[in-house]
């Protein structure tokens, strides 16, 4: 592999003259600049990263800001990263990880006033959300995995979350659900604006609506303890509940350990959904869970693609919104029918 060096000897050309040429911080000479230019192409040297971005102002660095929430890095979130990773390689960009969230905008402004990356990618996006307004105002090129509340002149990719809720419904309701009862994020995660938890919660009320059935909504805390808790609220609230629908990979565990505790057999009293969800962790479960699957690692390619194309100015605003796919496992069956119903009196062989 040829070096800088060999690139300098065959242009006879000082090395700091090969890498002035590269970076653009000292005057060459046309001709100069030319000699070196065909040696590299001769060689068919690559300059490294560091130096093509020195040439260019640039790092060919992309951040991914996504806070590290109580609810931890699982196999959903790591597909975003996935996706996003792979964006920015395939163009010959490095993805950096940060943890910063919608509270830590002195650390964001630092970041961005180093220029350490080119844009950002942000997620774990709140309707109302700081940073949002932090970066713009900075000038850093920006793409948001979810959406604010105004979306006026922003560029995102987020999750078609009526539709994802309504197949979700739709499926249950088809099977011949009637008590369903929704598990959201905690009620904390809700208050502080987290934008999935909102548009689920609205998008759920709009289905049952639809229906003209009942919508029952217990938010849980992320953990399994949370997830017990919300299913003895949801039976409070709903004895006779038949059908479960969370968006809480933490919780899901604890529901179905409760209704394992309680008598309750999935699918076979209790239908279950889990929402936002990733192959890897539906099929954990016993039985593995019917899910709204997750496109993850779409939504962070799609970020990061069009960012880089922000950054190289060929790219319009990009909106785009995916829903996720019902895979029908096996934590979900038709309702029990009541055994009156099975016998038409009650009474056996009546």
């Amino acid at each position: 592999m040829a070096t800088m060096h060999d690139v300098a000897r065959l242009a006879r050309v000082s090395v700091s003259t090969v890498s002035y040429v590269l970076t653009g911080t000292r005057p060459i000479s046309d001709a100069t600049r030319a000699r070196v230019l065909e040696a590299m192409a001769t060689l068919d040297y690559q300059p490294n990263a560091m130096a093509r971005g020195l040439a260019t102002r640039r790092s060919r660095i992309v951040g991914l800001l996504m806070p590290m929430s109580e609810r931890g890095f699982g196999a959903t979130e790591t597909a975003f990263v996935t996706g996003a990773a792979a964006a920015a390689s395939d163009a010959g960009y490095h993805l950096v990880l940060s943890p910063i969230g919608a509270g830590d905008l002195d650390d964001l402004r630092r970041l961005a006033s180093q220029r350490m990356v080119d844009g950002v990618a942000l997620m774990e996006v709140q309707v109302d959300d700081g940073r949002v307004t932090a970066l713009q105002e900075l000038g850093v090129p920006l793409v948001l995995i979810g959406r604010t509340s105004d979306t006026t002149d922003m560029s995102y990719v987020d999750i078609d979350f009526d539709q994802t809720v309504r197949e979700a419904v739709d499926h249950l309701v088809g099977l011949g659900h009637q008590k369903i009862v929704y598990v959201n994020h905690s009620a904390a995660t809700i208050a502080a604006g987290y934008g999935p938890a909102l548009r689920t919660r609205d998008s759920f009320v709009a289905a049952m609506a639809g229906y003209g059935l009942e919508p029952v909504m217990i938010p849980a805390d992320d953990s399994a303890a949370g997830g017990r808790a919300a299913l003895a609220e949801a039976l409070g609230k709903a004895p006779d509940l038949t059908a479960v629908l969370a968006m809480n990979e933490n919780a899901i565990f604890g529901i179905l350990a409760e209704l394992s505790v309680r008598g309750r057999r999935v699918p076979h009293d209790v239908s279950v959904v889990s929402m936002v969800t990733s192959p890897a962790v539906a099929e954990l479960a016993h039985p593995a869970l019917t899910a709204m699957t997750s496109p993850g690692a779409a939504l962070g390619r799609l970020a990061v693609e069009a960012l880089l194309r922000q950054l190289d100015g060929t790219g319009a605003q990009h909106q785009q919104l995916l829903p996720c796919a019902l895979e029908v496992r096996g934590s979900t069956c038709p309702v029990a029918r009541p055994k009156n119903e099975l016998t038409g009196t009650g009474l056996p062989g009546g």
